[in-house]
């Protein structure tokens, strides 16, 4: 029995059908993924476990819309997303999804406060006082108001992950896709990121899809899923 459900209601936020990648490796294909299907409802916490090398952080970026798939199709709020051409799924992008990733990919020159509002601001109806009310208040509530208008390189790695994270949501995104959130920090502020998580996530409805090696983390999900080489595992 497949460990995903296959039956798509109104509350399916993503879902991914019969995923393949492949890659060129001089003469020859490598099939990263192999025939994936996956659908996230409205409010649901995934988890994708598995070891390094299995097409976990490959899946990710195709059902984010950052790669697309060799064969196969992805739907985002019920719209189909993978064929799109790269302005299109830019915009859906910004206007469902919100990212995380394991280096948090900050704008060096930039305060805390300006890149979590940088999602807002790209786009064409931004209200700038809106914008930095709203990436004010997220910053509160990732407990970094005192740290505002310092650049990342002012700030400790839990502090850069924390503004990663309030950048992530301060589009309210349906959905937020996270690839190791947590892996490069100490499990102190690890587990802090973690009830981060879990309280945003609740405040907004937010479904949430994460990638981690972390135990911890996966087991608080409602749903894990298990990954090696390419394809679903049973645990």
């Amino acid at each position: 029995m497949s460990n995903f459900a296959n039956v798509v209601n109104s509350n399916t936020v993503l879902e991914a059908k019969d995923i393949y990648k492949s890659f060129t490796d001089g003469k020859s294909n490598v099939d990263v993924i192999k025939g994936l299907s996956l659908q996230v409802q409205q409010g649901e916490f995934v988890s994708i476990v598995g070891s390094s090398g299995s097409g976990k952080s490959t899946l990710l970026h195709i059902l984010g819309g950052l790669d697309r798939p060799t064969q196969g199709l992805v739907n985002l709020n019920g719209k189909r997303f993978d064929n799109l051409g790269e302005a299109e799924r830019g915009f859906l992008r910004n206007e469902h999804l919100g990212f995380v990733y394991q280096f948090h990919h900050l704008l060096p020159e930039f305060t805390a406060l300006e890149n979590v509002a940088m999602p807002l601001m790209l786009r064409k109806d931004a209200d700038f006082k809106q914008v930095k009310q709203r990436a004010e208040y997220l910053l509160e509530r990732v407990g970094l108001t005192h740290r505002l208008t310092h650049q990342p390189g002012e700030l400790s790695g839990g502090e850069r992950q924390r503004v990663a994270l309030a950048r992530a949501l301060v589009t309210q995104p349906k959905l937020m896709l996270a690839d190791e959130p947590t892996g490069n920090l100490d499990r102190k502020t690890a587990k802090s990121i973690f009830e981060l998580l879990r309280d945003l996530r609740e405040e907004l409805n937010m479904a949430m899809l994460i990638v981690t090696h972390d135990e911890q983390l996966a087991k608080s999900a409602d749903r894990i899923l298990h990954m090696q080489d390419g394809l679903w595992i049973d645990a």
